[in-house]
């Protein structure tokens, strides 16, 4: 079963593949993006490394007006969201959840994990730290 994670933007705080890099560098985690990422327009997996590991993650973009509206209680005035998707893999996991602490972080996104209540910044840093504690890559 694939697991998903919402972070909800507005479109002008969307960040570009460069800036997103640049606010993961300024995290505790050692993930590097996919140089050839393409944020609001690719769609899809999109490969990266974390802590030295060749991995990946589906990441999809959507800003319709159908799709923002489910969500217009967990992210009032926000009008674009970034999903995170992922199967039963820890590691992809702590990929979302550094995705999404990085954006929630530093672009002002609203963060939930299949249309749960929001996850605070707090959280995902705590979750993230954990999985990846737990495999023996922190």
């Amino acid at each position: 079963m694939a697991n998903e994670q919402y972070a909800f933007l507005t479109k002008d705080n969307l960040p570009t593949r460069t800036t997103w890099q640049a606010a993961i560098d300024n995290s505790p985690f050692d993930l590097q993006l996919d140089p050839k990422m393409n944020v609001g327009i690719d769609s899809g997996f999109s490969p990266c490394t974390i802590c030295g590991a060749e991995l990946g993650i589906e990441i999809d973009y959507d800003d319709s007006a159908e799709f923002i509206a489910q969500f217009s209680e967990i992210a009032p005035g926000k009008d674009c969201c970034v999903s995170f998707r992922w199967g039963g893999n820890e590691i992809e996991c702590a990929i979302a959840l550094i995705l999404s602490y990085s954006l929630a972080k530093e672009f002002a996104a609203v963060v939930s994990y299949e249309g749960e209540p929001p996850s605070s910044v707090e959280s995902l840093l705590a979750d993230a730290h954990s999985i990846l504690e737990e495999l023996g890559m922190a």
